[in-house]
């Protein structure tokens, strides 16, 4: 659990823009649920891995001598999802789209871009089975990632059915599924040496566990004697097909052996890769069955969930980010020559501000190239001189912080002569100058 500072916050509201861009665009509504669900509701859900990493919050006052849990930290954003359209149901649409960023809360082994606190950027489609959903899903989600400048990544796509398929065909006792499934999505983590040995350490007999790795071509998987296992991999197939003529072509990958750990996926699973990152920007699939632990009945429903603190670190380390979003929050600094100037600076910074910069004024007089260099050192593209001389001849000085030129303008017409210099050499932070960084 960390601490943000503005250089931090401005990389995640930058990232986070362009996610609730790209969702709105595709019909998705936001919601938000609280930090605190009931003990009950996560618990079960998430498998054994996952029901490890639940922060369970002890009961209080009276109660709290006991040591016992009635409330936990949310795990993730799909299971309060489930709750509210159990609650809700009868005031939500047939198809209910939605978005939602919060953070989520696991008690996990800190590591690289992985955190005990971090925020998930989900989106889901609750109320349709159609394989339309999962297409419009990918889509969206890799939309997001190009506009990020993500071109090197691979959504792969499998299905629980599929892995059902072929958990049996390759000998494992149903009774044993589950735990085959925990070990097999670590593959990418350990390699099929370490899922075979998990495997063994789990009890699944050696050769059944070769079996799961063994490579098997498309015709074996059209033809699989278990019915469920076809239809999941004419599912699949249907998904890569409808794919093409998407956003998302080129990015989809049929990945037999994911498996991703959660127990409530029942469909069409998918999970975000890039070179170089052990683990995923972000996962989904279909979770027709959750809802109807909730509601009663089953409702269909798919969602993904990007991870906003991967994406956050890879984009840091390949420098990703846009000028606009490493420079500092002001664009104009205004300098304070001595006392008698304040009232016209403070002037001078509100017409600034009429005309939407954003404007930092010097909080006490300084010698100038103090106040230069603390400029630069924030990295605010102009500064705006009003000394004596300024004022009475009604002007005022804009210099250049990046070319180091400088020039005097009439006080009348500065700001918007500023706003077009920002807008003509990029330097906007994302203000209504500037385009939202989801629609470039």
């Amino acid at each position: 659990m960390r601490d943000f500072l503005p250089e931090d916050v401005r990389r995640r509201e930058y990232v986070i823009d362009v996610v609730s861009g790209v969702y709105r665009r595709y019909g998705f509504e936001p919601i938000e649920t609280p930090a605190l669900e009931n003990i009950e509701t996560l618990t079960g859900k998430y498998g054994e891995e996952g029901n490890k990493l639940i922060f369970k919050v002890l009961r209080r006052g009276e109660h709290e001598a006991s040591g016992e849990t009635d409330l936990a930290l949310r795990y993730d954003l799909t299971v309060p999802l489930a709750r509210v359209v159990g609650e809700y149901r009868g005031k939500l649409p047939k198809f209910f789209k939605r978005y939602q960023i919060q953070p989520v809360w696991r008690a996990d082994r800190p590591a690289r871009g992985r955190f005990r606190e971090f925020y998930q950027c989900d989106v889901d489609a609750i109320g349709s089975r159609s394989p339309l959903v999962e297409t419009e899903m990918l889509t969206a989600v890799s939309e997001v990632l190009q506009t990020l400048g993500f071109n090197d990544f691979t959504i792969q796509l499998n299905h629980r059915q599929l892995l059902t398929a072929t958990l049996n065909r390759s000998g494992i006792d149903p009774s044993l599924h589950t735990t085959a499934l925990v070990a097999l999505d670590k593959l990418d983590k350990i390699g099929r040496d370490g899922v075979l040995a998990e495997m063994a350490a789990r009890g699944i007999p050696s050769a059944a566990a070769s079996a799961v790795l063994d490579p098997v071509a498309p015709r074996e998987w059209r033809s699989l004697p278990d019915a469920e296992g076809a239809a999941a991999y004419e599912n699949v197939e249907t998904i890569l097909l409808l794919c093409e003529a998407t956003a998302a072509s080129g990015h989809i990958q049929f990945a037999p052996f994911l498996a991703r750990g959660l127990s409530y996926y029942t469909g069409a699973i998918m999970e975000v890769s890039v070179p170089d990152l052990a683990g995923s920007l972000g996962g989904g699939g279909r979770y027709d069955g959750l809802i109807g632990m909730f509601l009663g009945e089953d409702v269909p429903a798919c969602g993904f969930s990007l991870g906003l603190e991967r994406i956050l670190v890879v984009m840091a380390e390949r420098k990703m980010f846009p000028p606009s979003v490493e420079r500092g929050s002001a664009e104009v600094l205004v300098a304070l020559f001595d006392p008698a100037s304040v009232r016209e600076a403070l002037k001078l910074a509100a017409e600034l501000r009429a005309v939407d910069l954003r404007v930092e004024l010097y909080p006490e007089p300084d010698k100038l190239g103090k106040q230069m260099k603390y400029a630069a050192s924030k990295l605010i593209p102009f500064a705006a001189i009003l000394g004596g001389d300024e004022i009475a001849r009604g002007e005022v000085t804009i210099k250049n912080l990046t070319t180091g030129t400088q020039e005097s303008i009439p006080r009348a017409t500065v700001g918007s002569d500023i706003a077009s210099r920002i807008s003509r050499f990029g330097f906007g932070n994302g203000g209504s100058r500037t385009p939202d960084p989801a629609s470039r």
